[in-house]
């Protein structure tokens, strides 16, 4: 596009807004606009893609403050007509009296025309060609920035062995298909960002992202805590006093038989290696947390070993050292 073809067009006609629009109103109306003209809704149909280009240069300009402000003073400076030289006025008069060059008149001679003035007032952002010959801004004119697709969020369900293996999903996110991948170890309610699966830009900038929240079945026995998993071994008294050998369950294949040291603690938590999440940086761990079970209805002949135990070690006091600490 020449840089008549931007003086003449009128943005806010594009967008449907008045030139005294607030940010909000060009943002919705920008909106409603791109969805209706998108070419995902209207394949094949070239004039819908030529007006969904011109609606995302219009807001490209029109939602940034400082060239919505250039734009709008060169719109002033031409009122939509071609710049004229000469002793009759035309522009130099206009840009004299617009920004103060102290009465003189620009020069729109061979030696410098439009193109010097603009790139010399707005610091050499709209791409004027180099060379002689030029006429107007050059076909390289264009706002000096682009504007980024917005970001998109979705939620995706999973299974836990899914979830813990890492897996690949497919949705449909405003009417498109997108291919996720979900990495291992993920938890419920992590939020995954996708790049470049998000909206796309209005004038050719980068898409926005797909900001995925995965939410995760429970599991039975486990959970997952970074790379490793966790779960929870309930033991006997007797297993937990005496020691023992206990048969541990594991996430990926068969239990593994753990040995319990005489008077292991309720809330002890063992490490099984290599036996959590597997990724790519390498395997976690599997964390049992020892729960030492109190029976719940105990025979007459259980009672009176419980009750012979007591009595074995009624000198002990087991609050000892709490008691000791309240007082501090």
């Amino acid at each position: 596009m020449t840089g008549q073809d931007w003086l003449e067009k009128d943005f806010y006609a594009v967008l449907g807004v008045s030139k005294d629009a607030n940010d909000a109103d060009i943002k919705k109306a920008y909106r409603k606009l791109a969805r209706q003209f998108h070419p995902d809704h209207n394949q094949g149909d070239d004039k819908a893609e030529t007006r969904f280009k011109e609606i995302g240069e219009a807001y490209a300009v029109l939602s940034d403050s400082q060239q919505r402000q250039q734009y709008d003073a060169i719109r002033s400076m031409g009122q939509g007509g071609r710049f004229t030289g000469g002793a009759g006025g035309g522009f130099d008069d206009v840009f004299s009296s617009m920004f103060g060059q102290g009465g003189g008149r620009a020069n729109t001679g061979s030696n410098q025309d439009f193109d010097d003035i603009l790139s010399g007032l707005f610091g050499g952002g709209y791409g004027a060609q180099q060379g002689a010959g030029r006429t107007g801004f050059g076909t390289g004119f264009r706002p000096n920035q682009t504007t980024p697709g917005q970001d998109i969020s979705a939620t995706t369900r999973m299974p836990f062995r899914s979830a813990v293996a890492g897996t690949e999903v497919t949705l449909t996110v405003e009417g498109r298909t997108v291919k996720a991948r979900i990495p291992a170890g993920v938890k419920d309610g992590q939020k995954i960002r996708i790049p470049g699966k998000g909206r796309p830009s209005p004038n050719g900038g980068a898409a926005g992202n797909l900001v995925l929240t995965v939410a995760v079945d429970p599991h039975p026995v486990f959970s997952i805590d970074g790379m490793n998993l966790r779960m929870t071994l309930p033991v006997s008294f007797d297993e937990a006093a005496l020691g023992s050998q206990v048969e541990v369950p594991t996430f990926h294949g068969d239990p593994v038989k753990v040995k319990l040291s005489e008077g292991t603690p309720n809330g002890k938590v063992l490490r099984l290696k290599g036996r959590g999440v597997k990724t790519a940086k390498g395997t976690g761990d599997l964390l049992v947390t020892v729960a030492v079970m109190v029976p719940q209805n105990l025979s007459k002949k259980a009672r009176a070993a419980v009750e012979a135990f007591r009595e074995a070690t009624a000198s002990e006091d087991v609050r000892k050292d709490l008691n000791a600490a309240a007082r501090e």
